[in-house]
Order: C-alpha cells, then sequence, then structure tokens
C-alpha cells in the first residue's frame, strides 16, 4: 500500500478519530444562483436547529458561508444540491470527482478563502475569524476543538457566526451513519437555507430510486463485499483504508450486498494484516477514491494480488467517491453497486 498522502491524513484525522442524473435523487450541481427573498418564502424566519446540544438561531439565510474540510465532500454538495452555492465564501472539501455530472468542476470553481491550512489541512483559528463567517460547517466536532487549532464553536458564536456539525459527527465516531443521515443534513440546510421543499424533493427522489432498486435485487443471495478508499493508509498494516461500519453498510445492503469486514472493527474502518484479507472470501470490490484520479485502476490491480477472490474470478468491482458517503447522492452509490452484484436483476 502507498504510504500516507496529504489527504490520507486528514482522512485517518478525521473520519477515523474513534477509530457523497437522470431518474436519480441528486439535484443540478451548479453554484446555486437562488435569491435569499425566495428563499425567506419557502421557510419564514427565525429557524431554530439543535445541533450537538447547541442551538443555533437562524434570523436569515446565511450569505458568508464555511466549509470545513473533514474530509469529505458532504457539506459542500448538499449545498450545491440545494442551489446555495454561491453563499460560500471557503470551501476546504473536494474528492477530486463525483458521480454527478459537473459536481466535481462546481465544487473545484468554489473560492477557498486563500487561507493558509493547519497540519490537518483545514482552517486554523486565526484564518477562520478572518473569513468574517455567518455559519460554519463541519463533519464532525473535531473541526471546532480549540487542541486542533480550531475555532471553537462559542468563539464563532462571539463573531457572529452560527455553526453545525452533521449528523453522527457530534462525538466523532462516524460508525452508526446510514443514508438517513444524509437526509437529516439536507433537512437541516434546507431549513437554514430556506429551502425545505427542495429538500424534500431530493429526498423523495432518493427514497423512490433505492426502493426501486432494492426491489430488483430483494431475495437474492448478498455478495461479500471489500469497500475501501484507493491508495490510501491510516494505520499500521498493509490495509488501514478498510471500512468496517457506517453509512457504507447502509448502501450495500441497499444494494443487495454485505461487508465482507463488518466484524474486522468496532469502529468505522479496520486495520488489517495482507494475510487477514487474503484469507476472507471478497465477492466484490468497492473502491473509492479520494482525490485519486484512477480509483478503477487500484481496484484492478486488487483484483491481481488476489487472484483466489471470486471478486477477481468474476471480474467484479465498482469505483466511486462522493455517492459512497454522506452526502445527497446515496441513490447512485445503491444503484451502480446493485448492477454490480446483480446484473442479471439489472
Amino acid at each position: 500500500m502507498p504510504k500516507k498522502r496529504p489527504a490520507a491524513i486528514a482522512l485517518a484525522g478525521i473520519l477515523c478519530l474513534v477509530t457523497a442524473a437522470c431518474g436519480s435523487a441528486t439535484d443540478t450541481a451548479d453554484g446555486g444562483t437562488g435569491k435569499a427573498s425566495a428563499a425567506a418564502a419557502d421557510s419564514g424566519y427565525p429557524v431554530t436547529l439543535q445541533n450537538c446540544g447547541a442551538a443555533q438561531k437562524f434570523t436569515g439565510e446565511p450569505g458568508r458561508v464555511v466549509v470545513m474540510n473533514g474530509a469529505s465532500v458532504a457539506e459542500v454538495s448538499t449545498l450545491l444540491a440545494l442551489g446555495v452555492g454561491d453563499r460560500i465564501v471557503a470551501n476546504q472539501q473536494t474528492y477530486g470527482m463525483s458521480e454527478v455530472a459537473g459536481r466535481a468542476d462546481a465544487i473545484k470553481k468554489l473560492p477557498t478563502g486563500d487561507v493558509k491550512l493547519n497540519d490537518a489541512y483545514d482552517i486554523p483559528r486565526e484564518a477562520m475569524i478572518g473569513l468574517r463567517p455567518d455559519l460554519v460547517l463541519s463533519t464532525t466536532s473535531y473541526g471546532f476543538d480549540e487542541k486542533n487549532g480550531f475555532a471553537t464553536r462559542e468563539q464563532l458564536k462571539q463573531v457572529g457566526a452560527n455553526t453545525y456539525v452533521s449528523p453522527q459527527g457530534c462525538d466523532q465516531d462516524t460508525s452508526k451513519m446510514t443514508i438517513a443521515d444524509s437526509y437529516t443534513l439536507l433537512r437541516d440546510m434546507g431549513k437554514v437555507f430556506g429551502r425545505s421543499a427542495r429538500a424534500e424533493k431530493i429526498v423523495a427522489a432518493s427514497e423512490k430510486h433505492i426502493d426501486e432498486v432494492s426491489a430488483k435485487v430483494e431475495g437474492e443471495k448478498q455478495p461479500k463485499v471489500m469497500v475501501l478508499f484507493s491508495n490510501m493508509a491510516m494505520g499500521g498494516n498493509d490495509f488501514s483504508s478498510v471500512v468496517a461500519k457506517g453509512i457504507y453498510n447502509d448502501i450495500l445492503a441497499k444494494a443487495g450486498g454485505s461487508n465482507a469486514f463488518e466484524n474486522a472493527s468496532e469502529t468505522s474502518f479496520a486495520d488489517l494484516s495482507k494475510e487477514k484479507v487474503a484469507a476472507t472470501d471478497v465477492d466484490a470490490l468497492v473502491v473509492i477514491g479520494y482525490n485519486d484520479p484512477n480509483p478503477a485502476a487500484y481496484a484492478r490491480k486488487l483484483l491481481k494480488e488476489f487472484p483466489q477472490w471470486p471478486a477477481a474470478k468474476n471480474n467484479t468491482y465498482v469505483a466511486l467517491s462522493d455517492s459512497m458517503y454522506l452526502g445527497p447522492s446515496n441513490d447512485l452509490a445503491v444503484e451502480k453497486i446493485a448492477k454490480a452484484l446483480h446484473p442479471d436483476r439489472f
């Protein structure tokens, strides 16, 4: 396995602390051009959210939004899907690719705030305050931890900024995350930005799409799937970016599959030896590309390395990116995986 790249360090430090089209729910990937007056008419202000034990009161639509890294694209993709990308003054999230046409380019075009990032590849306290945000989004509470060099939620409140930690991120443990949390994120941001109707439309389309796919594979034998991030090391063993628990397993289940390594760890990721991986029957691979331009090549490399796997014998793999994590496009991952696992049902 390759050694840690900068992105791998960020992912290991954030996702693993306790340890994202036609016929789909995904909305257009443009930067968002909706007007505040229309937004206000949709929801009505003030809006108050209870988030990680803290009440966040919004008297109007945020206009200076900062999206922290968090090794995620959940938050920035959700804002783009809701059509409020033009409210973002600094975004640090990117997977470099997306299952949604145009989304990766839309994210690339967003402002970064031109700040010098800290060792966690995120926005340090003074730089954050200097951006004059009125809303800061973080995947987990890690992004507001003072000992990590970040501005705290209280410090940001003092300068007039609301803060939001995404679902299951309060205790920095994403192992219990499900697709329902993607819907919660959408609905919460819909309320904050006066786009509740649009959020509900996306949620309804996603649920319908997933139900249709799941119905096609119902009753089929569930192949054992290995899910991992490509070309990334997050621990001491050869395979330290293998998924054990979290939203990934919910997606697999709805696609008619199961996680071959679900019991390998109590947390989101397992740190496995090559021998352990070789000794496990893997029927299919799902490789997630986090700023890796060619995760499919990594999948093919693994299949060649473990020719005894049923996955290798049948050349069964899927390369994904943002749809496999928290965000508005989980239905796309469900469909792509289901088609790979049960091609005769499509």
